[in-house]
């Protein structure tokens, strides 16, 4: 009851002796000084919260960082319902105030709304950790709470567009005329939104049956890379000289790939080799496991040499070995490869591919050894 009391003195104090100021500027002076006290309380109350809070606990300090935001637009709408009743404005700006007040409520929930679940996927993907080598489940379910949380704002910011839209007399009367008609103009907003429809209903699948996970390596378009980020409506593929490949998600759904990590990240690596026909095979078999136990990038599990083609003038040897994943296959593939070069050239230069050739006797030749048969048949021939 004092507080009513005094606050109608201060207003009537101001009233007198500000009288010549048009009411319309006291009132909107009064809604920025309450603006302006919020945001300073705002601020003040966060350095006292941090300091409380000190760096001993970094789950509060990123959650008070998160809604930092929210909270300052809570206080100034807070601010401005308390003095709005009080400010002495005419009607038309009195409602166009409590107009704009109704849009930024429904815009303050949508930001709490978006940030809760900021704080709710952060605080559950804690737990998971993509660094490590033996990272499928983390992969999992960081690809489904991604895609989930995109396709959640996504819905939320419509939600919150279209409530705010509807507040405004004109756009309701418009979108209710649009809809209500179901003639061309209905069918064209329903072809414009197909594609945005298809990759928000492709990201949900994908979520579901994961076709492709954060960090997978994958083949599309004949190009390898990685699985950077699975956005709302596109997937971005980090190739393997750094570009970013930028892919619609039905892309995913609609077409094949490959996904070199879909249930494991071990991948055996093959190298091709073409040597000679008298190349001791054994041998470079041996040299084989020795180079392959010797590696760091050798997983354990496979290591084989064998004969699988046959050309005119070499055969053809696969060697194959096992890595963790693909980047460890390329290089362990890239160190066999030259390792077993340099032991053929220097060890055995013999099984090195060359073409044969036979020369025929020059004509000068062949009849001198015709004449030489000859005079050995004559001679032969006097003497019996």
């Amino acid at each position: 009851m004092q507080r009513g009391t005094r606050m109608n003195a201060m207003l009537a104090y101001v009233d007198q002796h500000l009288r010549w100021v048009p009411s319309w500027i006291v009132g909107f002076a009064l809604v920025v000084v309450a603006i302006l006290v919020a945001l300073l309380a705002h601020r003040v109350g966060r350095l006292v919260i941090s300091r409380l809070l000190g760096t001993n606990r970094p789950v509060a300090t990123q959650l008070l960082r998160r809604t930092s935001g929210p909270a300052q637009l809570a206080l100034c709408l807070a601010a401005v319902a308390f003095v709005l009743p009080l400010a002495p404005l005419e009607d038309p700006w009195r409602s166009d105030l409590s107009h704009g007040f109704a849009v930024a409520v429904i815009g303050l929930i949508g930001w709490i709304s978006i940030g809760a679940l900021d704080i709710a996927a952060a605080r559950y993907l804690q737990r998971f950790r993509l660094d490590s080598d033996d990272n499928l489940l983390a992969r999992k379910h960081v690809t489904q709470v991604r895609v989930f949380k995109r396709v959640l704002d996504t819905l939320v910011i419509i939600l919150a567009v279209s409530t705010a839209l509807m507040t405004f007399e004109s756009v309701r009367q418009y979108g209710v005329s649009l809809f209500a008609s179901a003639g061309a103009a209905g069918l064209i907003v329903g072809l414009a939104a197909r594609p945005l429809l298809s990759n928000l209903i492709a990201g949900v699948q994908i979520a579901i049956t994961q076709p492709i996970r954060i960090e997978d390596a994958v083949i599309v378009e004949n190009e390898w890379g990685w699985v950077e980020d699975i956005a709302s409506t596109y997937v971005v593929v980090r190739l393997w000289d750094w570009r970013r490949m930028v892919v619609p998600l039905s892309y995913f759904i609609e077409k094949p790939f490959q996904n070199w990590t879909r249930d494991a990240q071990s991948l055996i690596g093959a190298i091709i080799l073409h040597v000679d026909f008298s190349a001791d095979v054994s041998r470079i078999r041996r040299r084989l496991e020795q180079i392959a136990h010797a590696s760091k990038l050798w997983d354990g599990a496979v290591v084989n040499l064998q004969v699988v083609e046959t050309h005119p003038r070499s055969i053809e040897l696969r060697a194959l070995v096992s890595a963790r994943n693909a980047p460890q296959s390329w290089d362990l593939r890239c160190e066999v490869r030259e390792k077993l070069l340099d032991f053929i050239r220097t060890e055995m230069p013999e099984a090195l591919p060359r073409d044969r050739s036979f020369a025929p006797l020059p004509v000068a030749d062949v009849a001198g050894d015709w004449a030489d048969k000859a005079r050995h048949s004559a001679a032969a021939g006097k003497t019996h």
